[in-house]
This record gives C-alpha cells, structure tokens and sequence, in this order.
C-alpha cells in the first residue's frame, strides 16, 4: 500500500500526507521521526518516537493502531510526544480498546514542556507552544555539536587536554534549528521563540487560501490564511517554507496557481506544498 509522498531539501527526507480535516502525518524516515500520526499509515509504523501536536482524529487517531501494529510485530514500544491534556484521554482510549481486544498493549506517552528530547547524538526537538483550539504545540528539530570556546579555538592540542584534564569547560553546545513543524496554529505562533523562524524548514499549516474561506473564518477555527502567512515572508528566515493542511477546496494544481498568483516573485523559490495529501 503506498501512501503519502516524498520530499527532500539540504539532505533532509520527509514522507508523509497532510490535507485539512482528513490526515496529516509528516515522517522523517532516517531519524525514525514522526510530526502526527493521520489514521496510522503503514509508513508510520517503523518510527520509534511521535510528536503529536494536538489531539484531533485527523493528526491523532492512528496512535492506537500504531501501538497495536508494533505490538502485533513484536517491535519495541515507541515514545509518543504530546501535550500533557491529551495524556489522560488517550490513555483511556488505550485502556478501552485494551478491554475490546482482550490484550493488554505496552506504550509510552510523555508529556511535553521545556526539556530538550533526544533523537540521537547530533539531534535534539525542542517543543513550541501554539495556538489552536485546544491545547497544541509545534515542534523543532535542532543539530546540535559541540565547539570549542573562543579562548580554547586554536590552541595546542596539549593546552586543551591539560585544561579537560583540570575540569575547566573547553566547549559548549552549539545548535542549528533544522525543520521546525507548527501543526494546526494561527499565525501567533511566529511570536514564538526565534529559532522558528530561523529553522532551514518551516512546515506550517495553511489551511485556506483565497477568499473561498476569510482570514477571520481561518482564525475562528485555529487555523492560517495564506494571507497572514504573505506578509511575514519577510521576517521568516527559513530556505523553505512547506505549507500544509491546504484544504480539499483546492485541488493540488489550483492551490500551485494561488501560491504562485499571490506570494511576491521574491519568495516563490522558498514556498513548497507539500507533494502527499
């Protein structure tokens, strides 16, 4: 069954569909990620941690079927990152289902707030708050490395392992902001912390686009008009900005027409949608 679609940029991959109201779940396949989980693709099913935005069934409902597949193939349980009020009715639903199947299921689902988590050596997300119309956060993933202070950068091989040796610092951590994922947001989550906007990716949700739904329509249900995103471009630092959650109104070729129509010439190498609805 092949669902969704591909897309890379700077050596970055991504797999995955988002279309307002219906799905949305955007993998990063060689870092095991995934933002959302739609009903639950079988191209979600290999991922070891989930970074849920919110709790409607288009970005969350796969998250049972998910823990029941990886349970069915004996495959280690996975971390679902959320926010801490969907917890406790999700884990209701596990428990439910749990009752239905006769089957007890192992999963984890934590919690998100000020902690760094970790992806690998080189890799850490960091989550945002944003402004939907339940409890909601986005989602940036940093590389991280570490460089040598400004007093330390050229000196003798010897002089920096006699001051390791003595306990003094020699280095700190150094974070690049690489994809940051808004989920469902008005536009205030550009209010946020700076590296959002810094982030080489930006994937956000703009769910209408012209004057089928109003901006004020938009932000009655917690969602962007492509015209607020229009005059941020400016401040938005990202190489690419990848919209998502364009609505079925559009087919893919009329939302191309309107992006191209209506976004100033300057930016219309950095606006992408998303290939997978």
């Amino acid at each position: 069954m092949n669902i969704g679609s591909s897309w890379a940029f700077a050596g970055l991959q991504f797999h995955g569909v988002s279309l307002s109201g219906i799905r949305t779940s955007i993998t990063m396949p060689e870092l095991h990620i995934a933002f959302d989980t739609a009903q639950g693709f079988p191209y979600l099913i290999p991922m070891k941690k989930f970074f849920v935005s919110h709790g409607h069934l288009d970005h969350a409902a796969g998250i049972p079927y998910i823990i029941s597949q990886k349970n069915l193939f004996r495959m280690p349980v996975a971390e679902y990152y959320m926010p801490p009020t969907l917890i406790e009715p999700l884990t209701e639903i596990m428990r439910l289902w749990e009752k239905i199947e006769e089957h007890e299921y192992k999963f984890k689902f934590i919690g998100v707030g000020t902690e760094d988590i970790e992806i690998n050596s080189q890799h850490i997300i960091r989550a945002f708050p944003t402004y939907h119309r339940i409890e909601s956060f986005g989602y940036t993933l940093f590389h991280r490395s570490r460089k040598l202070l400004p007093k330390f950068d050229g000196a003798p091989r010897e002089v920096i392992i006699q001051a390791r040796n003595q306990g003094l610092a020699i280095d700190k951590e150094h974070l690049i902001p690489l994809v940051s994922f808004t989920g469902d947001t008005k536009i205030e989550f550009l209010q946020g912390p700076d590296w959002i906007r810094k982030s080489k990716i930006l994937i956000l949700e703009s769910t209408y686009l012209d004057h089928k739904k109003s901006v004020q329509e938009a932000r009655d249900w917690g969602h962007t008009h492509l015209d607020e995103i229009i005059p941020c471009l400016d401040e938005i630092q990202a190489e690419k900005i990848v919209l998502i959650h364009i609505s079925s109104r559009y087919s893919t070729d009329e939302a191309r027409r309107i992006v191209e129509l209506k976004v100033p010439k300057k930016h219309h190498d950095r606006i992408v949608i998303f290939p997978g609805r």
